[in-house]
């Protein structure tokens, strides 16, 4: 703490995590522990399946390939520090720290939003003009257009950790969540927030509504090239392409609008941290399975790497 005038401003905060009790930390470390196992077990053979097999070295695989990527790391900023805090005594975080899970947090989080609406444009083209599929998306450009989500996610998060971090907070430094998310930052600014809020409000909501419009102008060309294909079989083998994306999607897109849809004075903390599970556990955690469970492309890819490795032995 630091005195500021008649004031104490907060020089590092005390997350205060799921619960106090003993017992129940416990089981959280071990659900914890075990999903974290899973994600980065899911995504990092979801990504080296793709490395591997010639068949997967297509621009979808490559766009899914970095969604795990993406979502190895957002897992990261998180579930690490919740495994601390559920064995640890201290669970005091320091300014600076607390800055910088924001800053990942919010970066990660965008780069998501933009890659989601890049996937969803490799979608539709390989829907709409797949005979120029190969052509219209060369290697080269797929990686200036992940290039571009990263660019964008973390520009969006330096504006967004610069006008939070300006904020001065006072008083009680007790953030009843598991990570340094924003409405509880909010509670304990001693600053007027409210041209704050509506600056943070604009601009996510205009980066939302962009990657929304996005994603529903592309889709409904997709519905309209689908349905315009005769064969039953070439329409549900098109839909196929487009299902797990859609699930994604709507994944991201629904536990990103439950988190922070909502005025400020609206938020529980209980609400909050059950609403952030999604985004920030769940979801990287679903990701790789949405891809793989019913992928026939992935499953003879897992088959023939399998294959080869109880050959060799």
């Amino acid at each position: 703490m630091e005195m500021k005038g008649n004031r104490t401003l907060v020089t590092d905060f005390v997350l205060v995590g799921f619960t106090a009790d003993p017992s129940l930390r416990i089981v959280f470390f071990v659900v914890f522990l075990a999903s974290y196992t899973l994600t980065l077990t899911g995504n990092i053979g979801l990504m080296a399946l793709i490395y591997l097999d010639s068949r997967l070295h297509t621009p979808m695989y490559f766009f899914v390939g970095s969604l795990s990527f993406l979502d190895v790391w957002y897992s990261s900023v998180y579930t690490p520090r919740i495994l601390s805090d559920c064995v640890s005594k201290n669970k005091v975080m320091s300014f600076a720290g607390c800055a910088a899970q924001f800053f990942f947090s919010a970066g990660f989080a965008y780069s998501e939003c933009f890659l989601l609406a890049t996937m969803a444009y490799d979608r539709y083209m390989a829907v709409c003009n797949p005979l120029l599929y190969a052509t219209a998306m060369p290697r080269k450009l797929c990686i200036q257009l992940v290039v571009g989500c990263y660019v964008a996610g973390f520009a969006n998060s330096m504006v967004h950790t610069g006008n939070t971090f300006r904020l001065r907070f006072c008083g009680n430094n007790v953030i009843n969540h598991y990570f340094c998310d924003l409405p509880p930052l909010l509670k304990m600014a001693c600053d007027d927030t409210r041209i704050y809020e509506l600056i943070m409000t604009t601009l996510m909501g205009c980066t939302m509504m962009a990657t929304t419009v996005i994603v529903l102008g592309l889709y409904t060309g997709i519905v309209a090239a689908i349905i315009r294909i005769r064969s039953s079989t070439g329409r549900g083998k098109a839909f196929s392409t487009c299902s797990a994306h859609l699930v994604s999607i709507s994944l991201f897109y629904g536990s990103i609008l439950l988190m922070y849809s909502r005025p400020s004075s609206m938020h529980t903390p209980n609400w909050d941290k059950a609403n952030a599970l999604f985004c920030t556990v769940v979801n990287p955690l679903v990701n790789p399975m949405i891809y793989s469970l019913r992928n026939k492309d992935v499953k003879a890819a897992f088959q023939k790497v399998l294959g080869r490795y109880i050959r060799l032995k």
